[in-house]
């Protein structure tokens, strides 16, 4: 089943008196339950495909639309309510709030959408022990090893049961060990619960263990 399809992107950027084109018609498509790869050179617009397909960013042109639905012509209102409730976000460097704990990280998302701390605490506990992570629920990021504030993240990016998880080198950012537990985190969670996954990453051997992978490539994706 078709969960999300982007048709044709592209995105530019102005700098001084340049245009840089970063995407020039980039297509892709991504059934439920996948778990998609994309590799590419560092400045090839991985990066701003994720926030576009997130609707973290807005396309120059083309159409993506998310279990039928055009994500590109939403209010910001819905495209806020859309982000919290259906997309799961995973970045190289955490980007965990340093005043708050573990548990307060994790329950960001479930208050946003307007669950009584109750209810949010005990999801993001649930979420925590997950990536076994519970035992560390009141520490601060900064009492936090990079692994250790890694899987906080995904725990993040998926207490709100997300349909899809948008990762952007996830593993980039740790050591060889820790970011093969922060990937085996993700799978588990793929096969289980069927989230769709589109992971970027420069990491070989993780992109071969992947279903299908994509190369970024001149602004367009090409299947390898």
């Amino acid at each position: 089943m078709l969960l999300l399809e982007a048709d044709k992107i592209e995105k530019k950027y102005v700098e001084g008196k340049s245009v840089v084109d970063v995407l020039k018609g980039a297509s892709i498509r991504v059934e439920k339950g996948e778990l998609l790869g994309i590799y590419g050179v560092s400045g090839s617009g991985k990066s701003t495909l994720l926030h576009i397909l997130g609707g973290l960013d807005h396309a120059n042109s083309g159409v993506v639309t998310f279990e039928g639905q055009r994500i590109d012509q939403m209010t910001e209102n819905n495209l806020s309510d859309f982000r919290n409730k259906k997309i799961g976000f995973v970045f190289q460097f955490y980007y965990l709030l340093t005043e708050f704990s573990a548990v307060e990280n994790v329950m960001m998302p479930c208050l946003i959408s307007g669950k009584n701390k109750k209810e949010a605490r005990s999801l993001a506990m649930a979420a925590l022990k997950e990536v076994k992570m519970d035992h560390r629920a009141h520490h601060r990021p900064n009492m936090l090893s990079g692994g250790e504030q890694q899987r906080v993240a995904v725990a993040r990016a998926v207490v709100m049961r997300p349909k899809l998880i948008l990762a952007d080198e996830p593993t980039g950012n740790l050591d060889r060990k820790t970011g093969e537990q922060v990937f085996e985190y993700l799978l588990q969670l793929n096969k289980r619960d069927n989230i769709s996954m589109i992971i970027v990453s420069h990491n070989q051997e993780l992109l071969n263990r992947f279903e299908r992978t994509v190369l970024l490539r001149d602004g367009i994706l090409h299947d390898i």
